[in-house]
C-alpha cells in the first residue's frame, strides 16, 4: 500500500471515528446494538438481523454475511434525519453557487437536499407530496438515491446501520431490523429479505441549477437538531482517483480504475456503464438499454464533496442528467453548449434536469431514467455483469 492509499484510508477512518463520537453517546450509556424500540416506529417482535445477519430464525441470508463489515461508528452513530425542517429557496443564503445537491420530485413537490449535509447524516426520512420517501447519500461511493418507504402496509423508517457491503452504506429499517445496501435497494439479511424498494428519481446538480429550475421549491435545513460543521468535508481526497475504496474486501473489476467515475444505468444483464469523462466530451450521448434509446447528459457546473476540507473549495465535477428521448411519440435528438443542450427538431432549449427553457417545447419535460452517477467500483460490485459504453 503506497502513501498516498494509506492516506485516504486514514482519512475514511478519522472521518468515520468523528462521526461515531459526534453522534453516538458516550461509551457508558451506548447500548451494544440499536434500541428495540423507536419514536420512529414500534419494532417488530422479529430476530434483528443487525444484531446477528445468520440468525437461523431469519430468511437465508442473499449475501456472505462475512462481507457486512463494521465501517467503525455503530448503528446509528451517524445519525438519520426524520421529519426534517425545510427553507424556501428564496430565503437560502447558506450554499455556494457551485455547492452540489440532490433533487428529488414526488407528488409534485420539488425539494433539494444539500450534499453537505447529506454527508454528515447519509438518510433523510423525509414525506414529500404525500409520498414517504427515503433520501440517501453514501460518501464513500459518492453514490446518491432515494427510494418510497412503502412495503406493502407498512411504511418503513431507515437508520444508518454502521455496517459497509462493497464499501456501500448498509442501512436498517427501524420496524424489522433488516439491512438494505444502498445500491442495492433491496433487503439481503432479515425478515424482509429479499424486498426491493422502489426507487425514486435522484439529480444531484448544482445549487444554481437548481434554484434556477425550482425557484419555489424547499431546502433542506441545517437545522437538524445535531451540532455539524456543514460544509466541510470529513473525507478530504477521498475522490483522488490514485487512492483505493475504503475496506473494499474484494478486487475491483480492472476494465476501469476503481475511482472512475460512470454513469449507471439499468440492472442486472442488462446494466450499463457510461465513462463520465466520455459523456463530457460532446456533453451528450445516445445509448441504448434493455432495448429502448435513453440520452446521456454531462456537463461542468457543480464541485466534488469528497475533494477539498471546505466542500465549495472542491473541484469542477460533472453534472448528469439520463432521460428519455422521446416526446408525445416523437424522438428527439440534442447537442450541447454552453448553455445547456438543444434539440435538432425544434431548436428548443432544455436545462440539465430535462426542461425546456426556451423554444417551441418550452416548459414540457423529459421522462427521466433512473441511473447512478457514482464510482466504477461501487456500481459494478452491485452489477457485476454490466457493459461498459466505450
Amino acid at each position: 500500500m503506497g502513501p498516498t492509499v494509506r492516506r485516504a484510508a486514514a482519512t475514511v477512518a478519522l472521518a468515520l471515528a468523528v462521526g461515531a463520537c459526534q453522534a453516538a453517546p458516550p461509551d457508558d450509556e451506548r447500548p451494544s446494538s440499536v434500541s428495540p424500540s423507536s419514536d420512529l416506529g414500534p419494532y417488530e417482535d422479529v430476530p434483528s438481523a443487525v444484531e446477528d445477519p445468520a440468525d437461523p430464525r431469519l430468511p437465508d441470508p442473499l449475501v456472505d454475511v462475512d462481507r457486512l463489515l463494521s465501517g467503525g461508528p455503530p448503528p446509528d452513530g451517524i445519525p438519520a434525519l426524520t421529519d426534517p425542517a425545510f427553507e424556501d429557496a428564496e430565503e437560502v443564503d447558506w450554499l455556494e453557487a457551485t455547492d452540489p445537491v440532490m433533487a428529488v420530485s414526488a407528488g409534485g413537490e420539488e425539494r433539494a437536499y444539500p450534499v453537505r449535509i447529506l454527508i454528515w447524516h447519509e438518510i433523510v426520512n423525509d414525506t414529500i407530496g404525500g409520498v414517504p420517501v427515503a433520501v440517501t447519500y453514501c460518501p464513500l461511493c459518492d453514490s446518491a438515491l432515494a427510494f418510497d418507504r412503502r412495503v406493502g402496509d407498512r411504511t418503513l423508517d431507515f437508520g444508518v446501520s454502521g455496517m459497509l457491503y462493497n464499501s456501500d452504506l448498509v442501512m436498517f429499517d427501524r420496524q424489522t431490523h433488516s439491512l438494505w445496501p444502498q445500491i442495492e435497494g433491496r433487503a439481503v439479511a432479515g425478515t424482509l429479505t429479499g424486498t426491493e424498494l422502489d426507487r425514486v428519481s435522484v439529480a444531484v446538480v448544482s445549487w444554481e441549477q437548481w434554484r434556477g429550475a425550482y425557484p419555489d421549491g424547499a431546502v433542506l435545513s441545517r437545522d437538524t437538531g445535531h451540532e455539524r460543521d456543514y460544509g466541510h468535508n470529513p473525507y478530504v481526497g477521498y475522490d483522488d482517483p490514485g487512492t483505493e475504496p475504503f475496506l473494499l474486501d474484494t478486487d475491483a473489476d480492472p476494465r476501469l480504475p476503481a475511482k472512475s467515475r460512470v454513469v449507471g444505468i439499468g440492472s442486472d444483464d442488462t446494466a450499463l456503464a457510461v465513462p463520465v469523462d466520455h459523456v463530457l466530451e460532446s456533453g451528450v450521448v445516445a445509448a441504448e438499454v434493455d432495448g429502448e434509446p435513453v440520452t446521456v447528459w454531462a456537463r461542468p457546473g457543480t464541485t466534488s464533496a469528497l475533494d477539498e476540507a471546505v466542500i465549495a473549495e472542491g473541484r469542477e465535477t460533472a453534472v448528469t442528467g439520463v432521460f428519455r428521448p422521446t416526446l408525445d411519440g416523437r424522438e428527439l435528438t440534442f447537442t450541447a453548449d454552453d448553455d445547456g443542450f438543444t434539440d435538432h427538431q425544434t431548436g428548443s432549449r432544455w436545462n440539465v434536469l430535462g426542461h425546456a427553457v426556451d423554444g417551441e417545447l418550452e416548459s414540457e419535460r423529459l421522462t427521466p431514467v433512473d441511473h447512478l452517477d457514482t464510482f466504477w467500483f461501487a456500481w459494478v460490485g452491485f452489477t457485476p455483469e454490466t457493459e461498459i459504453l466505450r
